[in-house]
């Protein structure tokens, strides 16, 4: 019998610090909709974390720019529905709190009034501090992104490994203390070398998770559909297949279509 079916007991950002401390691996995964959810959440996860890649996953977007904080809060709060154990966490989409510290605070307090999401993400480090200050004050808990943050694609042009040079490293280290020391609660690291995020791990007290960045932090984070192999056009060697969902869906699709057309389905005990 599982851990999750004995005791069913909310995973808290207390919790995540308490198992970086006891030096307890931390699970995350992203969900966008209530029927996933709930299968993340029955099977243990520690973190969810409803991302702006559903702008890609979801909509078909090339990029995580175009969604909105409407559209956030819609798959936030069908996500929130569905869980009873995991850490919800929701991602600030692009253009909520770049720049203007009270069109953040703003943003906030419309994700966790409408969607019921237990903390916020949001990408980049000195350049946001004044927005994490300001969303901070409100008492909403404030989770870090670092390395490679997808809604500055355009500013770097390319989806590579960053932060392989000294100044950048330096600067990326940097800006993860001043994350710990501004009082988020934990920092993802995206794409950057494994030796550089071990060390951000072990400068820090707050737990770090990683995409794409080793085994060397506290966590690891994968987008559902990448790793359930529903997505097979994202290849980066970071993701691990942990099924062929793709052909399990396709295959049964086209059953279906064959059935249909054979006059196979319904039959009589399918019927009334």
């Amino acid at each position: 019998m599982s851990t999750y079916a004995q005791e069913v007991k909310r995973v808290t950002t207390h919790t995540l610090q308490e198992m970086k401390n006891r030096g307890e691996k931390i699970s995350m995964l992203t969900a966008y909709d209530y029927s996933l959810a709930t299968l993340v959440d029955t099977a243990g996860i520690d973190v969810i974390l409803v991302g702006d890649s559903a702008s890609n996953v979801m909509a078909g977007h090339e990029t995580t720019l175009p969604i909105t904080l409407d559209q956030m809060i819609y798959h936030a709060s069908s996500v929130v529905r569905a869980v009873k154990r995991a850490l919800v966490v929701v991602d600030m989409p692009f253009g909520t709190y770049q720049g203007n510290s009270t069109e953040a605070l703003r943003s906030v307090i419309r994700i966790m009034k409408e969607s019921g999401g237990h903390a916020v993400k949001l990408e980049g480090g000195q350049e946001v501090r004044e927005s994490i200050i300001r969303i901070l004050s409100a008492g909403v808990p404030v989770m870090g992104h670092l390395g490679l943050t997808p809604q500055s694609i355009y500013k770097f042009g390319t989806y590579a490994v960053r932060a392989k040079e000294e100044a950048e490293a330096t600067r990326l280290l940097e800006d993860a203390q001043m994350l710990e020391e501004t009082g988020c609660f934990g920092i993802v690291l995206e794409k950057i070398p494994a030796q550089l995020a071990q060390k951000v791990a072990e400068a820090v007290s707050i737990p770090v998770i990683g995409i794409g960045a080793g085994g060397g932090v506290d966590g690891q984070v994968l987008v559902l559909h990448d790793m359930l192999g529903i997505n097979q056009a994202f290849k980066p060697r970071f993701i691990r297949r942990y099924a062929d969902l793709h052909s399990v869906i396709t295959g049964a699709i086209e059953q279906y279509v064959t059935d249909v057309r054979n006059q196979d389905f319904p039959r009589e005990g399918e019927s009334y």
